[in-house]
């Protein structure tokens, strides 16, 4: 007993720190994008299409990575699939044209469908009641967007930032070497048959699986999508340089990744229906309160004109965007808790079906937020479509989830 303890206590350990890296390169275009947009004179559209790219590989590859790990194990899966994108990273630093740029973004982003890979091998080691709280140890491996926030304007600003490549290759393959020897085959669960690969499809239509895939690509797809539009948000909106642009946008980033935990042990006492609701309505009215764009008024009063500001500053704007990463970080964690309730021996494809959703949400978002700045000039547009998405999603989880309302 104690020694599957103790496995159980390193695969955890060493999947998360092995998805913080495979987050942190997925969301390496978050800083690393800013010098490429002024290096290639990219408009805002383009630059959104260049930090959504790898969100989109890694978004598409979830479900046949989630069948795989449900086949062959998550341990090799996990594995060669770090392996296959250190080249990808590596070869970053020769790219010169967007075209080029697009295409390396492609491969490298496949190191994002290690979550639907890690989610049902670690799920695998726990009992049911410990599932959400190991799951959302393991999805805490999301900071690694602040990881990114962090390390990557350091290297930019000493060594310029072809360096940054260069160092999260070595980083990537340093850990996928580790991970290797610190970690082991998943528990074979008693009397458990390898489900068929039509059978595994066939998930894809399950309703169930349909509802918890659209609060997902909210809350995750949410996150993905301002992570990626945050350190432009700060140097757009209030002139930061980009090292201080990171640091503010960290505070979304770094809550949103490691408060995953808590939200799946909060998932765990209270159930996913409470605290998926719960979060729901915090984003909702979070996200009407930073739509509010800058605004300039003059008003005519008896004696002249009175001029105002109506606006958010840098310091409440952070305020609110720590609150809504606080938030997501726990609907995360709360909508897994569903799927690990009612899909136990299909997680694998499940998650895949779920993660893609999100992924895809994380795709569309930063390149809707370029169009919204590009064709209305407005940077809090962005919010406004934010503040759009819940509203739905809020809709949508009152009618389909009624019967799961204690």
């Amino acid at each position: 007993m104690e020694s599957e303890f103790r496995k159980s206590v390193t695969v955890l350990t060493s999947s998360t720190i092995a998805f913080i890296i495979c987050f942190m390169i997925w969301m390496v275009f978050a800083v690393l994008g800013m010098p490429i947009k002024k290096q290639l004179q990219l408009n805002e559209t383009e630059f959104g299409l260049l930090t959504a790219m790898p969100v989109l590989s890694g978004s598409l590859i979830r479900v046949p990575l989630g069948i795989w790990a449900d086949r062959f194990g998550g341990r090799i899966v996990y594995f060669l699939l770090m392996l296959v994108c250190v080249p990808a990273v590596w070869l970053l630093e020769y790219a010169h044209t967007f075209g080029q740029f697009l295409w390396i973004a492609l491969w490298l982003g496949l190191v994002g469908g290690s979550f639907s890979v890690g989610t049902p091998y670690v799920a695998k080691w726990f009992r049911k009641d410990r599932q959400g709280l190991a799951m959302g140890i393991f999805g805490a491996g999301n900071a690694g967007a602040a990881l990114n926030k962090f390390l990557a304007p350091a290297l930019i600003a000493a060594y310029g930032w072809k360096a940054v490549p260069r160092v999260y290759a070595i980083i990537l393959l340093v850990i996928t070497i580790l991970f290797w020897f610190f970690s082991y085959p998943e528990p074979k669960a008693a009397n458990s048959k390898q489900p068929t690969l039509k059978a595994q499809l066939m998930l894809m239509k399950n309703p169930q699986v349909l509802k918890y895939s659209q609060l997902y690509s909210v809350v995750f797809g949410g996150y993905v999508g301002i992570s990626l539009w945050m350190v432009s948000y700060y140097v757009g909106e209030y002139k930061f340089d980009l090292t201080h642009a990171a640091l503010l946008a960290a505070c979304f980033s770094l809550p949103g990744g490691v408060l995953r935990a808590f939200g799946g042990w909060l998932s765990d006492k209270y159930g996913a229906y409470k605290v998926t609701w719960l979060v729901m309505w915090v984003c909702w009215l979070a996200f009407f309160v930073l739509s509010y764009p800058q605004t300039q008024m003059s008003i005519q009063t008896v004696s002249g004109h009175l001029d105002m500001h109506l606006g958010l500053n840098a310091t409440l704007f952070t305020i609110l965007l720590f609150i809504v990463g606080v938030a997501l970080a726990i609907g995360k964690a709360s909508v897994f808790k569903f799927i690990s309730d009612e899909f136990p021996d299909d997680m694998g494809t499940v998650s895949g079906v779920v993660g893609l959703a999100g992924g895809l949400g994380g795709f569309l978002l930063p390149i809707m937020f370029g169009m919204l700045v590009d064709w209305t000039g407005v940077r809090s547009s962005s919010f406004m479509l934010m503040f759009g998405t819940v509203s739905i999603s809020l809709i949508w989880m009152h009618f389909s989830l009624k019967n799961q309302r204690p």
